[in-house]
């Protein structure tokens, strides 16, 4: 009986091609799933840097660049914290008054702007802003304030602030009160 076992081992160890023909059978198909996962990988790296790369490294922006996402930005109301901007428009004879609380969203990263400690402006671009709004305000006809053009003109004070503090320095402007007579 012994050496009936030793013969099973024997034709047992001489058997092995049966197994690795059977690995050998599924290697091409191993290494085809491979190559398609590294693919995939691949073209998705490419998508999302190439297509969807929108947020510049570091804060800064190019010019004309708007960012689909931002970190919420620091909201600080232009002209008297209570009572917002009092200015005349439309020219010195017209005898109209723009009362308008216009609140501004600052890019937090600029540290040009907007001071890291105390989430305020600085002085110094506290006045720009006042005195570009102020500017503004008054150098819009009465025409400009209707409530449809009311996109168009946010738009533009928000360009005439970035220019002022520089690019990418305001996200957005929004306006909570506005009264014209």
């Amino acid at each position: 009986m012994p050496d009936e076992e030793k013969d099973a081992e024997v034709v047992a160890a001489e058997n092995p091609p049966a197994v690795t023909s059977k690995i050998k059978q599924y290697l091409p198909i191993i290494g085809l799933v491979i190559v398609g996962l590294a693919l995939a990988a691949g073209v998705s790296l490419f998508v999302v840097t190439k297509f969807m790369g929108d947020i510049p490294n570091g804060g800064g922006y190019e010019e004309g660049f708007e960012p689909r996402y931002h970190d919420s930005g620091v909201f600080v109301k232009l002209g008297d914290p209570k009572e917002g901007m009092l200015v005349n428009v439309g020219g010195p004879r017209s005898g109209k008054y723009l009362k308008a609380s216009i609140i501004v969203e600052y890019n937090p990263s600029k540290k040009s702007v907007v001071n890291e400690d105390t989430h305020s402006l600085q002085p110094d671009a506290e006045v720009k802003a006042n005195d570009v709004a102020t500017q503004f305000l008054r150098a819009t006809t009465l025409e400009d304030f209707d409530a449809d053009k009311q996109e168009e003109f946010k738009k533009q004070l928000k360009d005439a602030l970035n220019a002022a503090l520089g690019g990418g320095s305001v996200y957005d402007v929004y306006i909570t009160s506005f009264l014209l007579q």
